[in-house]
């Protein structure tokens, strides 16, 4: 067999990987990059490296259990990532408490408009590391997936292996949440992910 036809979808790479584990190698370098910048977002860069790889750990294990129906693995993997990340969350609401505590970066001396936008960054991140450790994890979870990653509901549906309803109530009430907290800037638009 050929390590890899374009054409193969996730299922057909992952079923064949049963007999030749080492084709899953195909489904890291498809989806590895996409997985760990999610994990960046919700872990930081030094925890992210140890969960990614905990993530294809346990997708390699689970990979004969695969829903074959499924031709993207995408969702799934994401699905493993974030009850990884469930179990870091106490960590994660530290981290991001810590940063308001140490406040923003001190800003170097330059351009007054790159000074000015520099502060404003920074403040906004402050405000929205706040922002998002107010939200309950499970709303957290959803808006990070669908505004972050890009995932429609469908998706993160499938990913956090809920209704596509309780997505839609999930994002709404994260969604107000932020605003609530962020007051007049609004960086969570309204999208349509109906797929």
């Amino acid at each position: 067999m050929t390590p890899e036809n374009p054409e193969d979808d996730d299922a057909s790479v992952l079923a064949r990987s049963r007999e030749e584990p080492s084709l899953f190698a195909v489904i890291f370098d498809r989806h590895a990059r996409h997985i760990h910048r999610y994990l960046v977002r919700r872990l930081g860069p030094s925890a992210a490296d140890d969960v990614l790889a905990d993530t294809f750990l346990i997708a390699f294990g689970k990979r004969a259990k695969f829903d074959p129906s499924r031709p993207d693995a995408r969702p799934w993997l994401y699905g493993i990532a974030t009850n990884l990340v469930s179990r870091r969350r106490r960590m994660e609401v530290r981290e991001l408490k810590l940063r308001l505590a140490l406040g923003p970066p001190a800003v170097e001396d330059g351009h007054a408009d790159r000074v000015a936008d520099r502060v404003s960054a920074q403040a906004l991140g402050a405000k929205l590391d706040r922002a998002l450790a107010l939200l309950r994890p499970r709303e957290r979870d959803v808006l990070l997936l669908v505004a972050a990653e890009g995932l429609g509901y469908q998706e993160v549906a499938e990913a956090l292996s809920i209704p596509v309803g309780t997505v839609k109530s999930r994002l709404s009430r994260a969604r107000a949440r932020v605003r609530a907290e962020l007051g007049a800037v609004d960086l969570v638009k309204e999208t349509s992910h109906h797929g």
